[in-house]
């Protein structure tokens, strides 16, 4: 599986017509590139309100009821692109309004016209107290031809149990779309992915809203880029795509990473063995040889730490419980 995560330029849309070119242009050359899988940020949609005019994409509640208006029209172009061209693509988020509360939604579209929604779980506080917008629906687990997908928008990366409720039910692949004003916030939701994808050994992929536009309520500057993010151990060949659309494009083998995530399922291996006494040391980081008189030391703490790491990992593995997952319910798409 190829996988293309944007760092897509937020603008101002004169017409529909300039929207549908735009849109149609990042996924036709993500997919002549061999992309399986597209991943558009958190509030890429927000410039859906500059179609309304000035003073609508400018205030609280005018932007809300702008991309309120126009999102059904973009999710038939998504669905329409991920048909036309073969590929599952996740849509930039946006508020929507569900039940009498707005939420934070992101859509997930296959190639067979099957649509699947994530909400984002917890807010930030400007999203919460300044824009109205609550937490929505459940996790969700997308099981599609390319894998188990999740899908974590943005600040909720940075909560590990709602990462692990969704490796739990079985997630092989976490998308993380993000909105940062700032670097700072940028590198905490970069961190939180990183984090994610080394502590459940799986992959996450990361993809941000970039520029600035000053007219547009709530996004009006935002920094970040793309990014994959995989556990140690994975085997996985990148690109960067550099140019006036900065992308980053990965192949995983997501059967590989499931034997190495779950080796009970795969033949089991033998316990590695202490490195045998007395070998000659590699120069260390100073290109300098470690002193003679120094190496018996260091080889007696090795052995003990891996005795000790072999006695730790056998208690920890009796004493494995399985978290609940109650909270992520599984959702097919094909």
């Amino acid at each position: 599986m190829k996988l293309a995560t944007a760092a897509y330029p937020l603008g101002w849309l004169d017409s529909w017509a300039a929207y549908e070119q735009k849109i149609t242009a990042w996924v036709a050359e993500a997919a002549a590139a061999g992309a399986d899988l597209l991943v558009f940020p958190e509030y890429g949609a927000m410039e859906l309100a500059s179609l309304s005019g000035e003073q609508a994409a400018g205030s609280v509640n005018g932007s809300i009821a702008a991309v309120d208006e126009w999102l059904p029209r973009a999710n038939t172009l998504f669905s329409s692109l991920s048909s036309d061209h073969g590929v599952h693509i996740l849509s930039p988020s946006a508020p929507v309004r569900d039940g009498g509360i707005t939420v934070n939604r992101a859509g997930l579209f296959t190639p067979s016209g099957t649509v699947g929604w994530q909400d984002k779980q917890i807010m930030t506080r400007f999203e919460r107290d300044d824009w109205g917008i609550l937490g929505g629906g459940p996790l969700q687990l997308f099981d599609t031809a390319l894998g188990k997908i999740g899908v974590l928008i943005c600040y909720d990366s940075e909560f590990p149990l709602l990462a692990k409720a969704l490796a739990d039910a079985g997630a092989e692949l976490i998308l993380v779309p993000s909105c940062t004003e700032a670097l700072e916030g940028y590198w905490r939701v970069r961190i939180g992915a990183m984090a994610r994808a080394l502590e459940l050994q799986c992959v996450t992929a990361m993809s941000s809203l970039v520029g600035r536009e000053p007219r547009l309520y709530a996004v009006e500057e935002n920094t970040g880029t793309g990014g994959v993010f995989l556990p140690a151990r994975s085997r996985v060949s990148r690109h960067w795509r550099v140019g006036r659309r900065p992308s980053r494009h990965a192949r995983l083998d997501l059967c590989r990473d499931r034997f190495r995530r779950h080796p009970h399922r795969a033949r089991r291996r033998p316990c590695p063995q202490p490195r045998p006494l007395g070998r000659t040391e590699p120069p260390c980081r100073a290109g300098r040889t470690i002193p003679p008189e120094l190496r018996k030391p260091l080889e007696n703490q090795r052995e003990k730490a891996h005795l000790s790491g072999v006695r730790d990992a056998a208690d920890n593995q009796a004493k494995e419980t399985t978290w609940p997952r109650k909270n992520c319910s599984n959702f097919p798409v094909s």
